[in-house]
C-alpha cells in the first residue's frame, strides 16, 4: 500500500474543520482519461476548471460530470461490452454501469468533442469538428436533446469496447459537494481532435504526464489526489496500450480522509498498488 498526504487546500479547511455533521451523500459521476502518444510520452487531455466553479475550482481535472437522467435509457445504441460486464468491474448493478458508460462519452463529447462513437463495431468517427456536430455539443451540454437521440439521428452507435475501467474514487465526508466517481481511460480516436474549450475551464491542454508528474514531485504543481494518483498510474503505459492494460487492473474503492499533523490538517489517502 501507498501512503500520500497533501495539505488540504484553503477552500476545504473551513468544511473539514467543521466536520460532525452527516456526509452529503454522493452524486454519481463518470470522468474519461483521454490520451494520445506524445513526443515525451503519454499525454492526457487536461482541463483547468473556473475559479468560480464551486467544485475543484482552479484544479487541472479530466473531462466528466455528473449522471443525468437520460444516461439511464436503456435503448441508446450500443456495441462493446455489455452493461453486466461493466457492472462487475464497477461492483455496482448494471443499469447504473451502463448509464456510467453513457455519462463518461456524452461528457467527453461535450467537453472535448471527442467523441467515442462509429457507425458500427468496427469503426469510430473520424471527425467531430463540423459545425453541425459542434451545435449538437452546445444542444446536449443545455439538454436540448438527448444523448441517444443524437446518436440515433446519425446512425451512431456507442463504442463501449473503446474505454477501460481503470479507478473508483469518492469526494471526502467533509465536503458540501460529493460525488462518487469512475475514471475510465480511451485513446483519442484517429482523426479526431479536440475542440472548443467547455465553458467550465479557463485553460485546457495535452499534457505530457511526465512533465506533469515532475512538476507536482517539485512543489511548482498542485491536483486533487484522484487526477494526481491516475496521472501516476497512467503514466506507466501508452495510449496504444491503455484500454488493455485497463482489463488487468484490479482497484479499490478510494476516500481520501483528513487528518491533522502537528496541527497542521492533510488529505490523506491509502493507495494498493495497481500495474
Amino acid at each position: 500500500m501507498t501512503l500520500t498526504r497533501i495539505p488540504l487546500p484553503d477552500r476545504l479547511r473551513a468544511a473539514a474543520e467543521r466536520g460532525g455533521s452527516d456526509p452529503v451523500p454522493p452524486k454519481d459521476a463518470a470522468t474519461i482519461v483521454v490520451v494520445r502518444d506524445g513526443d515525451d510520452g503519454i499525454e492526457a487531455y487536461l482541463m483547468r476548471r473556473q475559479t468560480s466553479m464551486k467544485f475543484a475550482a482552479g484544479f487541472d481535472v479530466f473531462p466528466g460530470g455528473g449522471l443525468q437522467a437520460d444516461d439511464h435509457d436503456a435503448d441508446i445504441p450500443w456495441v462493446g461490452p455489455a452493461a453486466d460486464e461493466w457492472a462487475a468491474r464497477w461492483r455496482c448493478d448494471a443499469r447504473l454501469a451502463r448509464a456510467l458508460v453513457v455519462a463518461a462519452v456524452r461528457e467527453t463529447f461535450e467537453e472535448t468533442g471527442v467523441l467515442l462513437a462509429g457507425p458500427d463495431a468496427d469503426s469510430v468517427l473520424s471527425d467531430t469538428g463540423t459545425p453541425d456536430l459542434h451545435q449538437a455539443r452546445n444542444d446536449l451540454e443545455e439538454g436540448r436533446i438527448g444523448f441517444g437521440d443524437f446518436l440515433t439521428a446519425r446512425g451512431l452507435v456507442l463504442r463501449a469496447d473503446l474505454l477501460g475501467a481503470w479507478a473508483h474514487w469518492i469526494t471526502p465526508a467533509f465536503e458540501p459537494r460529493r460525488y462518487d466517481t469512475r475514471f475510465f481511460v480511451a485513446a483519442l480516436p484517429t482523426g479526431q481532435r479536440v475542440g472548443t474549450m467547455s465553458r467550465e475551464a479557463d485553460h485546457a491542454r495535452w499534457a505530457p504526464l511526465r512533465g506533469v508528474l515532475a512538476a507536482i514531485d517539485a512543489g511548482e504543481a498542485a491536483m486533487m489526489p484522484p487526477t494526481m494518483a491516475t496521472c501516476r498510474e497512467v503514466a506507466r503505459h501508452t495510449a496504444a496500450s491503455i484500454v488493455e492494460a485497463s482489463a488487468c487492473r484490479t482497484f479499490d474503492t478510494v476516500v481520501p480522509r483528513v487528518v491533522e499533523i502537528d496541527g497542521e490538517l492533510f488529505l490523506e489517502t491509502e493507495l494498493g498498488e495497481a500495474p
